[in-house]
């Protein structure tokens, strides 16, 4: 998580670098956080640490880069806990969302502007990914940080901590110790884990959300340290007050509160949408959800669906015109609201969502779902031939068992995703 994080992460700059730093890797113990003695060595830069450097200079300059809302997330939390336990005044730079900003990040550009995941959908922004990766680039040398932080979005966090490390080395000067938080998913594809070993040229330390990525990258040569993922953050910052016996890794929205708040009957049926956070997905996908209530209208005659909109100004004006003609009353949610999500969860009977972070979500607030998604042929063929596992959603891949319904591709039709949310 990103406290867990931040420690490590101070932890590291702390530390003499003219001596081999060790991976920390941390364990749960009663309840407890636990050191385990210095697995490996990892990193070698300048005869001084960052830290005494930072204070010599006055402050501690950190380039952080998200390249999507759940990244944001990530980012901004951590900004928070490493203004909390630096002990000298801390700088940002870099990219990021409305949640970084409220950290105090002046993004370079609007993040919206490198969201783009596939293979087809990348082509027609390909120029000006290149445009604004060369921007970020020139940006981070100019700010000459003491640090890279990248989160997730590996097409655009890889291409750039490359350039970066290119860059000094070609200048055969010190540069800044390069972090990625969220390790790539090499478990889920084929042939990506002997691709790690590559990533340890311009990749210092990879911070993983999942248990089994430490020893994966570890045994690739790239270091690596277990933190948790940062969904159980949610966890901590809901229930806080709360007795914990009672909710555990359980989040309990307010359900009757939220159908105060929006004069929603008690008979009416309740269905939340999530149809994604980048602008190429919701268009894909809010098509089909606007279809598939159109089917069930007549199923369910009190029928108010609950639209998640994520922060992006993209898709937010999307959703914003495509309810105009939504076939049944609709309520939007804005995105950076955690207790309203969690209380409209709890006030729903089902929820429809996109593949991604939320199906985690969902499971903690024991909300039935349906996991849904579409691409481009082209891209929807990739992950057929590529995919090394045969579900999407995270909750499935941990447990090695399809314990949320999944409608995949061609499968993924208004008359099927009806059929099985009825």
């Amino acid at each position: 998580m990103s406290h867990l994080f931040a420690t490590l992460f101070i932890g590291k700059i702390r530390e003499k670098i003219s001596m081999s730093l060790a991976a920390i890797r941390w364990v749960k113990f009663k309840s407890r956080i636990c050191l385990k003695s210095p697995l490996r060595r990892f990193l070698w830069v300048s005869s001084k640490s960052l830290i005494e450097r930072a204070a010599k200079e006055g402050e501690l300059r950190i380039f952080i880069v998200a390249g999507e809302v759940s990244g944001d997330t990530i980012g901004s939390r951590l900004m928070a806990s490493l203004k909390k336990l630096s002990p000298v005044t801390i700088r940002f730079s870099g990219v990021g969302g409305s949640m970084m900003s409220k950290q105090g990040l002046k993004s370079l550009f609007p993040m919206e502007n490198i969201a783009v995941m596939g293979i087809w959908e990348l082509l027609p922004h390909l120029y000006n990914f290149r445009v604004k990766l060369k921007e970020t680039v020139e940006a981070a040398f100019r700010f000459q940080p003491h640090a890279v932080v990248t989160v997730d979005s590996k097409g655009f966090s890889f291409r750039l901590l490359q350039q970066i490390r290119a860059r000094y080395n070609h200048q055969r000067s010190d540069g800044p110790v390069h972090f990625h938080y969220v390790a790539p998913s090499f478990w889920a594809w084929k042939g990506s884990e002997t691709r790690l070993k590559g990533l340890a040229k311009f990749v210092d330390h990879v911070f993983c959300i999942l248990p089994n990525e430490e020893e994966g990258c570890q045994s690739n040569g790239l270091a690596a340290t277990f933190v948790g993922h940062p969904i159980l953050e949610d966890i901590l910052e809901l229930n806080m007050g709360k007795e914990t016996a009672l909710h555990g890794r359980k989040i309990t929205g307010n359900g009757e509160d939220f159908r105060k708040k929006y004069a929603i009957p008690s008979g009416v049926t309740v269905i939340t949408l999530l149809p994604g956070s980048r602008l190429q997905e919701v268009t894909r996908m809010l098509p089909i959800f606007s279809n598939t209530m159109k089917l069930l209208k007549d199923s369910f005659p009190e029928l108010v669906t609950v639209i998640h909109v994520a922060p992006n100004q993209l898709v937010g004006n999307y959703i914003a015109r495509a309810i105009h003609k939504w076939p049944v009353p609709t309520i939007l949610i804005p995105g950076g609201t955690p207790q309203l999500k969690y209380d409209a969860f709890n006030a729903s009977r089902v929820a429809l969502c996109t593949s991604g972070t939320v199906a985690m979500e969902l499971q903690l607030a024991r909300l039935p779902c349906l996991v849904t998604y579409r691409a481009h042929l082209l891209t929807e063929w990739f992950i057929r031939y590529k995919a090394k596992i045969p579900y999407i959603s995270l909750p499935n891949i941990l447990l090695d068992s399809p314990v949320i319904p999944e409608a995949l591709f061609q499968t993924c039709t208004p008359t099927k995703v009806a059929f099985s949310l009825k």
